[in-house]
């Protein structure tokens, strides 16, 4: 190790952070998971050449490398430990190319989602992927995580938006995946292969992003209350059902109603009431949202709709506010697993009978329109406790058996790893494995990350 910190440091002076502070916050994300104890160093590379300076020495001397964006994940995939060296991009922050007329975007990793949006903006141009941390997250840490978010069920995921990849393998080679064209089938996809992979085979350096053109219309905004939370999945499948694709479709149960209604100071809905935040876009905005009202209220649902802009975001921001009101009841393990669409009300009797059996409350958000689903484990204190580790088992195995997935977007991490074999089966898991030795055979890439040791 003292090798390995010597050789950084004389190759890349002052990048090289060693203030306790800064190995400290290398620890953690925002899962609320802390690693052993604190890295070897904190390197901030500038440029693709730090970062290949840093994976040259690592591979030479054997030293594990955790890549770090903005430290927002809820996994635990970037918390770096003993003698593990935390390799920052969040200064790669260039936009080297926007292209309006191939409506793509190369870029630099640590630009954070917020900025890019603000960049491409005057083009006319938006890169499609909204995570709820887009403010504060970056376009590298979505990519590592195969991020979603609020928009995804019309406009899709990272996946579905990002050409190519540059990425530095282990031993510090620099490769180039995917194209610039819009079709491409050279070779194996190297680019999905790398998209939620989290740090595992590479680090990202740069990322040709797929844009979409700003397109003029209305937005409609609908919210809709409904008396259980099992009647407003059942209201969001028939809308799926009745062949309707907003843009924005988020179900929040009883208790994060409850919860976001306490921390805004707003009326409360009637006790147990569900509800449901649609928004719609383009040129059918309004004829697409009067016809999902329809169907809301043909499942019970009391609808309010707005095309007015301030007011459609006023809605939104009560779906916002669920990270901060969980916050204000206590600590949170927020969990990611995905299931069918139409088997929406299922899970959300998993989570009711999990919150019985095991004694435990789970406030659940839910991107409806493509059937993820957000519990969170309220705790008091910093370690998760057994109980609610538990409930959480119960909580994936459910989902696993109604056809679905341990996570739709966060990721594995180390949050995950024990599970990963149950839903993969042990030839898949295997055979990932044996993947991941291929691109790192030294396994210095983000180690005991997604596959356990």
């Amino acid at each position: 190790m003292a090798d390995a910190l010597a050789r950084l440091q004389d190759a890349l002076g002052e990048r090289v952070d060693t203030h306790a502070a800064s190995l400290e916050e290398a620890r953690a994300d925002r899962s609320g998971f802390r690693s052993d104890g604190p890295p070897l160093a904190v390197v901030h590379a500038e440029s693709v050449a730090d970062v290949q300076t840093v994976l040259r020495i690592a591979h030479e001397t054997r030293t594990p490398v955790v890549t770090r964006g903005a430290g927002t994940g809820l996994a635990g995939a970037a918390n770096a430990g003993p003698g593990e060296i935390a390799l920052s991009v969040r200064r790669m922050t260039r936009i080297l190319e926007i292209s309006p007329n191939d409506l793509l975007a190369v870029v630099e990793p640590g630009i954070l989602n917020d900025d890019l949006g603000a960049a491409l903006a005057p083009h006319g141009l938006w890169w499609a992927p909204d995570p709820a941390s887009r403010a504060i997250s970056t376009v590298g840490g979505n990519i590592a995580t195969g991020a979603g978010g609020l928009l995804c069920a019309k406009y899709g995921v990272v996946r579905d938006a990002v050409l190519g990849l540059d990425v530095v393998l282990a031993d510090g080679r620099l490769i180039r995946t995917g194209h610039r064209s819009v079709k491409g089938v050279t070779g194996y996809d190297l680019t999905s292969l790398l998209i939620g992979s989290e740090g595992t085979l590479g680090v990202v350096v740069g990322a040709t992003l797929k844009l979409r053109r700003l397109v003029p219309g209305d937005v409609c905004t609908l919210s809709a209350f409904f008396p259980s939370v099992r009647a407003a999945a059942r209201a969001s499948a028939a809308v799926t059902a009745a062949g309707a694709q907003p843009a924005i479709m988020e179900l929040l149960d009883a208790a994060a109603v409850a919860a976001i209604s306490a921390l805004l100071r707003v009326a409360e809905a009637a006790p147990g009431s569900a509800q449901l935040t649609i928004q719609t876009d383009g040129p059918g905005a309004r004829a697409e949202a009067e016809a999902i009202a329809r169907v809301l209220r043909d499942a019970g649902g009391e609808v309010a709709m707005t095309d007015d802009a301030d007011e459609g975001e006023r809605l939104l921001a009560f779906r916002r506010a669920m990270h901060p009101a969980m916050a204000a009841l206590g600590t949170s393990l927020i969990e990611d697993v995905s299931v069918p669409r139409s088997r929406l009300p299922e899970m959300f009797d998993e989570i009711a009978r999990v919150e019985r059996e095991h004694g435990v409350v789970v406030p659940t958000v839910a991107h409806a329109g493509d059937g993820n689903l957000h519990p969170n484990f309220v705790f008091d204190g910093d370690e998760v406790p057994a109980h609610v580790w538990a409930a959480a088992d119960d909580l994936f195995r459910s989902a696993l058996r109604l056809g679905g997935t341990l996570t739709g977007e966060h990721g594995v991490g180390l949050l995950k790893r024990r599970w990963l074999a149950d839903e993969l089966g042990d030839d898949q898991w295997r055979l990932q494995r044996d993947i991941a030795r291929v691109f790192d055979p030294r396994g210095i890439l983000n180690p005991g990350k997604v596959f356990a040791p």
